[in-house]
């Protein structure tokens, strides 16, 4: 498998089991491990008032002194509950760069001679397979230090508001983003109808 040594074990093996008989590898890569991005810093950003304002609600809840519990249970103690909520998804928002890290460490993207692949995830694998007919519009995003992203497509879906959400869908945080590219505009010249 090509360029597959510093692929973890696990992932490895999803591959393997993946590929169909005579399917060979052209390209595994996993993407490039960034603990801040655009999205995660912003989550951070937004996560540090957020957070500080709910346990400052809650400590004024509170009465700004620790509750004494010797007392019984004050009624200013169960309201100030109502604020632990709020503290635990400023938490999440704060720990993004983690749980992004995390994600981009069980990613692998794979070309084959017959399809492009996306592994995702440690225990629950999500894995998309691109044909050489749905890699035909692919586009890139690149840096000056030639690493990007390279678009597939696009899933559209409504929210619970009735409003049309959109998720660009493709291989990302790559560090030649051109020659991916590149490999994925060969793969869409193949008739897969030919495909042995």
């Amino acid at each position: 498998m090509a360029s597959s040594q510093k692929i973890p074990k696990q992932l490895r093996q999803t591959i393997e089991k993946e590929l169909d008989r005579g399917e060979i590898v052209k390209w595994v890569e996993q993407p490039i491990a960034y603990f801040f991005s655009g999205a995660s810093i912003t989550a951070v950003l937004f996560g540090i008032p957020w957070t500080s304002f709910a346990v400052f609600w809650m400590w004024g809840a509170l009465g700004f002194q620790l509750p004494n519990f010797q007392q019984g249970t004050q009624p200013e103690y169960l309201f100030a509950l109502f604020g632990v909520p709020f503290v635990i998804i400023g938490f999440l928002m704060l720990s993004t760069p983690v749980w992004q890290w995390q994600t981009m460490r069980s990613t692998v993207y794979v070309i084959t001679n017959k399809r492009a692949i996306m592994i995702q995830g440690s225990r629950t694998m999500v894995i998309r397979s691109f044909t050489p007919e749905q890699v035909k519009d692919v586009y890139r995003r690149e840096k000056p230090d030639g690493s990007g992203d390279v678009i597939l497509g696009m899933r559209r879906w409504k929210d619970s508001d009735g409003d049309t959400r959109s998720e660009e869908i493709g291989f990302v945080s790559l560090r030649n983003v051109r020659k991916v590219e590149n490999m994925l505009r060969e793969l869409a010249q193949i008739d897969s109808h030919n495909i042995p």
